[in-house]
């Protein structure tokens, strides 16, 4: 892989992330991504840069249920340095129990509390990006994840959005009682629910969050897509460090150079298309030790092709047979008919990657927006209201 060297930049001056006794030199953050951000990927990223590799958010009901999924989810290589869990969960007792459970087996250096997922699957069930709007429940699961972690010495921190729309902000009241709770950090997603993917993510509001907690880590999502952004993230919002998600589909390199910027260099990564082969290989063999299966290996494989031949010259019906590969076998042979000594495409190859989507009406429960507290009726049905399910 040629790596571009220019004069050095002036440093950005910020400090490691502390995280409680947790110290992160690289300010920045790999956010879980269902089905992508398995132990294979994260691998990929740590070879180029350092940071906090988080893995897919696992469910708390599946995981005090012991399903084998669940704890695939949250297994770690041996040399990872910190094992960092995103927790899902709609319960206060449930997401207790999942926390003692992964401080008491000693599974987990950082947990983090998932406020931020859009989907709606998980938001028709009051849970991920739907649930700060009630504020008393919020507050429930938040403070007891933070006594039952507090019992290891662990760092539980949260990630959220903006709110449900433009007319039900949550993100504000949000934050100050996650810090009045005693989180390690609070990171912001500059989108509402209602926007999914689509748009641009609003960083004033990430700036409004760093301003009303200045006792507290604050850090900033949303697209950030090149080391160039996460530096103007930083700049434009002061915020302490900087989580990236779809920016690195494809592109594992993407820590690499996120750490070179932050350390006041200009080197940046850019590959020809036999490097990117060779990236795609290796991950797909993470992929077979991952899953131990070389069918349901390469079946996950699939997905990433398009990210990383983004503007590339492949063919396409090269590209078809890339996004139908059934083994290792079939991957390499496939590879070795692209023309390997095609130079980097430039920008072609960075910007957006993944599904925007389009701003869409948000799937909640029934009478979910009308009062910012718990009814009676919505009390009774939330400890019912866990998915079953993990990694989305």
């Amino acid at each position: 892989m040629t790596v571009v060297a220019t004069p050095p930049a002036p440093k950005l001056e910020l400090p490691p992330l502390k995280l409680g006794p947790l110290t992160v030199d690289t300010p920045v953050i790999l956010a879980p991504m269902a089905g992508i951000t398995n132990s294979a990927f994260r691998r990929l990223c740590r070879e180029y840069g350092g940071g906090l590799y988080v893995a897919e958010m696992v469910t708390s009901r599946a995981l005090v249920e012991r399903t084998p999924e669940s704890l695939r989810i949250i297994a770690h290589d041996d040399d990872e340095k910190v094992r960092s869990v995103q927790l899902y969960g709609v319960d206060p007792v449930t997401v207790g129990q999942a926390v003692r459970m992964l401080v008491e087996e000693d599974r987990a250096d950082h947990i983090d509390l998932n406020f931020g997922c859009p989907v709606p699957k998980v938001t028709r069930r009051g849970g991920g990006s739907a649930l700060p709007w009630k504020i008393d429940l919020f507050t429930s699961i938040v403070r007891t994840a933070v006594k039952e972690a507090s019992k290891g010495n662990i760092p539980l921190t949260i990630k959220m959005r903006k709110g449900i729309d433009e007319d039900h902000l949550t993100y504000l009241d949000a934050g100050r009682i996650a810090r009045d709770s005693g989180v390690a950090a609070v990171a912001l997603h500059g989108r509402t629910t209602a926007q999914f993917y689509s748009g641009q993510a609003d960083w004033s509001a990430i700036a409004r969050l760093r301003e009303a907690l200045p006792d507290v880590p604050v850090l900033g999502n949303g697209d950030i897509w090149s080391a160039e952004d996460a530096i103007r993230m930083v700049r434009e919002t002061g915020v302490d460090g900087v989580v990236v998600g779809r920016g690195c589909q494809g592109r594992p390199w993407l820590f690499g150079d996120l750490m070179a910027a932050f350390e006041g260099s200009q080197e940046r990564h850019t590959p020809d298309l036999r490097k990117v082969a060779e990236s795609v290989y290796r991950h797909a063999e993470l992929m077979v030790e991952t899953f131990g299966d070389e069918g349901k290996a390469l079946r996950e494989i699939r997905k990433h092709m398009a990210w990383y031949f983004k503007g590339y010259v492949v063919g396409g019906e090269l590209r078809t047979k890339l996004a139908m590969v059934t083994s290792l076998e079939v991957l390499r042979g496939t590879l070795d008919q692209l023309d390997l000594d095609s130079p980097y495409p430039g920008g072609d190859a960075e910007g957006p990657r993944g599904r925007a989507g389009s701003p869409k009406k948000v799937a909640l429960p029934k009478d979910w927006l009308l009062d910012r507290n718990m009814d009676a009726e919505q009390s009774r049905e939330i400890c019912h209201a866990e998915l079953d399910v993990s990694g989305g």
